[in-house]
């Protein structure tokens, strides 16, 4: 057997291990032994299998004195493999979370089932809380979760008189489509969502914001850039969705530079993997939504406890000379501040909203 072939196999071999790796563990987490997790664990084990027979004929036609740097090239070329390739996919063909039984009303709110069509027509599932102050939020869940994931921020908001549209992002919950974990199909769902609101009887079209947490909050960044309706956004623990966003990994030297390139990678095979465009880097998004005629105002919450969530949100900051307000919640993880400073979160929350929306 040639050389040639044994590499042949060995990336073969590395190419599905990587893409049940995406496949098969978040699968079964989310919906047990189904057709995807099977499907997982089948390439899982076959890439498996074929990527350690290559392996051991590589090692054998090797002198034994080379063999510690060649097993040391192989354990890279497989954590590439997994950090590209089965990152790209995990993202691109995610489970589909599913609503935790909780609805408004278990947080005290009167609420309407609803469903609506994102910009490109695909269906989303969702509930309204009326509006009683004139201005409503679209309120954003993150990757691998659903809106009941938000019920607590939506509590928060409506006390204060906001119209929240709580929706499940396509792939989520009980919304169609196929998911996709770094957020790109969010400024078509987030402009459905602003069609609904600025249609609302009891919501002015000039009133409209969106709060999002993590891939909502990259979300929401982006929808701000596409969409001169939107006039407020609460991003909290927004970092990136697309290589350029990762300009704020510089921080980190040449560790950060070797991370962004392999990052590119990833964002590459994933624009191969989903029929979702490629959205605009995040500080774009700001620095077009901040020098309209009538701004987009923003409020990035930051956790204490996750730095690269501070530098990103400097690094979308740069783009802009105003309108960007930066809030670091001490002792908070990824998502958590209202779990973690409940007062300070609606005290800052509130104000900004209240400001940008014109109570």
């Amino acid at each position: 057997m040639t050389g040639t072939v044994r590499l042949g196999v060995l990336c073969a071999g590395l190419v599905v291990f990587a893409v049940g790796v995406g496949l098969g563990p978040r699968h079964h987490a989310a919906e047990g032994l189904g057709p995807g997790a099977l499907t997982g664990y089948l390439l899982l084990a076959g890439g498996l299998v074929a990527a350690l027979w290559a392996a051991g004929r590589i090692l054998g036609a090797t002198r034994r004195r080379w063999w510690a740097p060649v097993v040391a090239l192989l354990l890279v070329a497989t954590a590439l493999a997994l950090w590209t390739l089965g990152q790209a996919v995990a993202a691109s063909f995610p489970p589909r979370p599913a609503l935790d039984g909780r609805t408004p009303a278990d947080v005290g709110l009167v609420y309407s089932d609803v469903t609506f069509p994102s910009s490109d027509g695909t269906a989303l599932a969702g509930w309204y809380v009326p509006s009683r102050n004139g201005a409503a939020v679209v309120l954003m869940h993150g990757a691998g979760s659903t809106r009941s994931a938000v019920l607590d921020h939506a509590r928060v908001l409506a006390d204060h008189g906001y119209g929240v549209l709580l929706f499940d992002a396509r792939g989520h919950g009980q919304s169609a489509g196929r998911g996709m974990d770094f957020g790109w199909f969010g400024e078509s769902d987030a402009s459905g969502a602003v069609d609904f609101l600025a249609a609302r009887p009891d919501v002015e079209s000039a009133r409209i914001g969106l709060v999002g947490m993590s891939m909502g909050g990259e979300q929401a960044i982006g929808a701000a850039g596409a969409d001169e309706r939107v006039r407020a956004v609460v991003a909290e623990g927004a970092t990136h969705r697309v290589a350029a966003d990762k300009g704020y990994l510089d921080a980190y030297g040449v560790r950060g530079e070797l991370q962004q390139r392999v990052d590119r990678v990833t964002y590459g095979l994933a624009g191969l993997l989903t029929s979702a465009p490629e959205p605009v880097p995040l500080r774009r998004s700001v620095s077009v939504a901040t020098r309209r005629p009538d701004p987009a105002a923003f409020l990035l919450v930051t956790a204490g406890d996750v730095p690269n969530e501070s530098l990103a949100a400097d690094h979308v900051r740069e783009g802009s000379t105003t309108g960007v307000t930066t809030w670091n919640v001490a002792g908070a993880g990824h998502t958590q501040g209202l779990a973690t400073a409940p007062d300070a979160w609606e005290e800052h929350v509130v104000a900004f909203l209240d400001d940008a929306l014109g109570r």
